[in-house]
């Protein structure tokens, strides 16, 4: 079984009957949605709110009833995110997909996030992914020349020949620091910074982690 197939249907275990829940976006909470899927179809009762406008169009294809944001009166029960990076204290890096502003306001609007992941985004120390920091498009370029003076190389994603735009109409400058030792000090600073309008640094969030590996196995480990 593939590895991230084996740990976003491991992570669709976690979801009961009558729960809200958070759906991220990416290659494997694909697995988790389509799952989902399947138990709804078999009589599984729950309500989503999507990270991006392409998980939820997924979840809607998929058959998983959707829940607008606006109407939560409470915390969801839990959250399902991938990362792009997990270190050995379960910091992440999120936001290859763009979706990090998104993830990171479900994420912490929830009783528990669990993240799944296939084994080779379990890293000794982040970093070497460049990590996706979210700016407003005025000025960006102001905003890069602030990101690189904090020691990285930023570089503007592009897409289609055109500047990635997210779901909120902002830009996603990726920072290769190459070594992030110090993640908590180092989003404080980012987002200190006018026109970063979030980074993909998620410290401290994590309850559970969803490791798949390639012959199909499923490890878990509890996070924060």
């Amino acid at each position: 079984m593939d590895a991230k197939k084996a740990a976003g249907e491991k992570a669709a275990e976690y979801i009961s009957d009558g729960m809200r829940i958070g759906l991220g976006t990416g290659s494997t909470v694909y697995w988790t949605i389509l799952r989902l899927g399947e138990l709804v179809k078999e009589g599984l009762q729950i309500e989503a709110v999507p990270t991006s406008v392409q998980t939820e169009k997924l979840a809607r294809e998929a058959g998983v009833p959707l829940l607008p944001l606006a109407q939560l009166q409470a915390p969801l029960d839990l959250t399902v995110d991938g990362a792009d990076e997990v270190s050995p204290k379960d910091e992440l890096i999120k936001g290859g997909g763009g979706a990090l502003l998104r993830e990171k306001m479900i994420a912490s609007f929830s009783d528990r996030f669990i993240v799944v992941v296939d084994h080779s985004k379990c890293v000794p120390e982040l970093g070497q992914f460049p990590l996706p920091v979210e700016v407003v498009p005025f000025g960006w370029e102001m905003t890069s020349k602030q990101l690189r003076q904090m020691g990285c190389a930023p570089v503007l994603r592009i897409r289609d020949g055109a500047p990635f735009v997210t779901d909120n109409g902002n830009y996603v400058i990726d920072c290769q620091f190459g070594s992030i030792p110090n993640p908590g000090e180092l989003t404080v600073e980012l987002n200190k910074l006018p026109g970063v309008v979030e980074n993909g640094l998620f410290v401290n969030m994590a309850d559970l982690i969803v490791v798949g590996h390639p012959d199909g196995t499923v490890r878990t480990k509890s996070g924060t």
